[in-house]
Order: structure tokens, then C-alpha cells, then sequence
């Protein structure tokens, strides 16, 4: 009995080499606010779950919601380059000196729609012409669009809209609305109900399904239709920790990358953006101002002297805006 017992612990030690080379590779998934809000749901958790599912035993998405690993959103990216987390979703708009090229996503009026923003921002990252994501792998580049300004004071019109702070989601959106009047001030989406409630800002720029998605829909009434740009958001992950990791893990992670995550950003956005439009035009408690065409105009023509100024500040600024035109092309092209 004694000598049957010593042979299963000698058999089961022999053993524990192998079941610790089969312990998958640990990585963690940071997001900064809950996991029912639509980045989680409709970008980390789908791919988390795809990698999962195909490299079981090799690498393992740990997610780590409601801020577990950090609730500072500016901060994400920092964190990942840190080793805090392997990977999260980033707001480049929020740290511009880390991400000073995303400018040329942000100005009004460039993009069509949102699916041609994320295609344009995509590419131009996958290219490398961006600058600040050499440390990064972007498992996704994507941009939520077209923001609306909603106030907790009235608004009717341009003229309504001088002399209000309003939070922005970068600086080029800021400039564009300084132009017209307007205080911004760049403030982290998961802040802004907070800051309205207390009354340190008016309102805020975010597209519909962005403002019941963050509480925002419960201290605003008023809805401005205003032509801004798109947001850039990210989801980045350590290039070095991916570089790291077995081949197969690599391919499998590069596989649900790009177009297989802003496939789905883009369907579940959209959906949900229309969804939300018509939430605001049937209560009618709110109040949806579509500019005339005279507004449009003069909204128009004032931010676009505020992107000419920004292209001409410096040759880099010109070479983008020649490559993005190029992308931009390609797009519409259906190339």
C-alpha cells in the first residue's frame, strides 16, 4: 500500500512540468467604467472572447472592468505601456501629446460617416503615419461620429451656444468651437454628467448614443445637430508584450484585429446612434435643433478656417492632410 501510494506522488510530480507548460499566457484587458457601456460590449468583450475561444491553452483575455486596473481614462495608455495592463481602450483625444497626429481625424467636415472615419484611421495607423503609436499594436483604430452638442440650458441657435463652457473630446473640436464662441474644455466622457450636474460646464459634444450611454441623456434636454468631426478612440495593446507571446498566440490576436473589431464597433454604433436620434425626437420633453442652412454655412465656413490654419502650421501637417485626402479617396472608392 505504502509503495503504491509513493508511485502515484512520484507520477503526479513527474506531472506538474506538463500542466505548467500547458497554463495559458495571462493577459489583462483594462477598461476604465462599466462593462454594459458600448466600447466593452461591442469591441473588448467580443474580442476577448473570440481569442479565447480559438487559443485555448495558449493565451488567455483576463478582462478587468469598472477601472479595477486604473478609472483614469487618460491615463489607459499609460498603463499599458507600464505593463498595468497588457491591452485597454484609449481616448488619443484625452493625451494629444502622446497622439499629436490624430488632429487630422478630429477636424469637421473631412469624413462622410462614421465607417469612413475607421477605415481612414485605421489605415493611417496600420501605416504608421501616426505618431505615438510605435509602442502600441492597435487591435483596434476606430471613430465615433458625428458628435451632437446637448446643454442643460436652452439652445436654439449659434448665438445660443456663445458664452457656453462645453466639454470637448479633443482639442481640434475645442478650437473649432471656440471659433463660434463656445469655452470647451476637454474633459473624459465618464466625468461629464458630474460636472453638468454641478453646473461647472453646460453641456457637452458626444454622439446620441454616447449621451444615454454615460447618464449624460438624464441633465440634458436641448440637442444641437452641429457638423462636427469624428472622435478617435482606440483599443491598444503592449507591442512588446504581443511580440513576446508564442507565434500562434501573435496570429491569433492579429486575426480578430482591424477590420474584424471595427466591423462590429461600426454595426453596434450605428444601431445604436439611430436608435438613440429617435429616443430624442419622440420625447417630447427634448428639443432636436437642426441648423438652417444659413447656420450651416456660417458653422461650416468657421471651422473650416480653423482646420486651413491648423494644415498650414507646419509641412507634417500638410503631408497628412495629402494622405488622408488619398485614403479618404480610396474609401470612397471602395478600394
Amino acid at each position: 500500500m505504502i509503495n503504491a501510494r509513493v508511485r502515484c506522488v512520484m507520477i503526479a510530480l513527474l506531472l506538474l512540468p506538463a500542466a505548467a507548460v500547458a497554463e495559458p499566457i495571462k493577459l489583462k484587458m483594462a477598461y476604465f467604467s462599466s462593462d454594459r457601456e458600448p466600447p466593452y460590449v461591442s469591441v473588448l468583450q467580443p474580442f476577448a472572447e473570440a481569442v479565447n475561444r480559438e487559443a485555448k491553452g495558449l493565451v488567455e483575455i483576463v478582462p478587468y472592468s469598472g477601472g479595477v486596473l486604473g478609472r483614469s481614462y487618460s491615463k489607459q495608455a499609460q498603463q499599458v505601456l507600464d505593463g498595468v495592463a497588457d491591452m485597454a481602450w484609449v481616448n488619443p483625444g484625452l493625451t494629444p501629446e502622446r497622439f499629436p497626429d490624430n488632429d487630422i481625424l478630429e477636424s469637421p467636415g473631412l469624413f462622410r460617416d462614421m465607417r469612413e472615419a475607421t477605415l481612414v484611421y485605421s489605415r493611417l495607423v496600420a501605416a504608421g503615419a501616426l505618431r505615438g503609436y510605435e509602442d502600441f499594436f492597435a487591435i483596434a483604430a476606430v471613430a465615433n461620429f458625428s458628435p451632437m452638442i446637448h446643454t442643460r440650458p436652452p439652445v436654439g441657435s449659434i448665438a445660443d451656444l456663445r458664452g457656453k463652457i462645453l466639454r470637448v473630446s479633443n482639442l481640434i473640436e475645442g478650437n473649432a468651437l471656440h471659433a463660434i464662441g463656445v469655452t470647451p474644455v476637454v474633459m473624459p466622457i465618464n466625468e461629464v454628467a458630474l460636472a453638468i450636474g454641478k453646473g461647472t460646464i453646460d453641456g457637452a459634444t458626444m454622439p446620441p448614443n454616447t449621451l444615454f450611454a454615460y447618464g449624460v441623456s438624464r441633465i440634458t434636454r436641448f440637442h444641437y445637430a452641429a457638423p462636427l468631426g469624428a472622435a478617435p478612440l482606440a483599443f491598444l495593446m503592449n507591442r512588446k508584450k504581443l511580440e513576446s507571446l508564442p507565434k500562434a498566440g501573435q496570429d491569433v490576436i492579429r486575426k480578430y484585429s482591424g477590420d474584424w473589431t471595427a466591423e462590429r464597433f461600426v454595426q453596434t454604433y450605428d444601431t445604436n446612434n439611430f436608435q438613440a436620434m429617435n429616443d430624442l425626437r419622440s420625447d417630447p420633453n427634448r428639443q432636436v435643433i437642426v441648423p438652417s442652412r444659413l447656420e450651416l454655412d456660417a458653422l461650416q465656413a468657421s471651422f473650416q478656417a480653423v482646420f486651413d490654419k491648423w494644415r498650414w502650421e507646419s509641412p507634417r501637417n500638410a503631408a497628412l492632410f495629402k494622405l488622408a485626402e488619398a485614403e479618404i479617396a480610396k474609401a470612397r472608392s471602395g478600394d
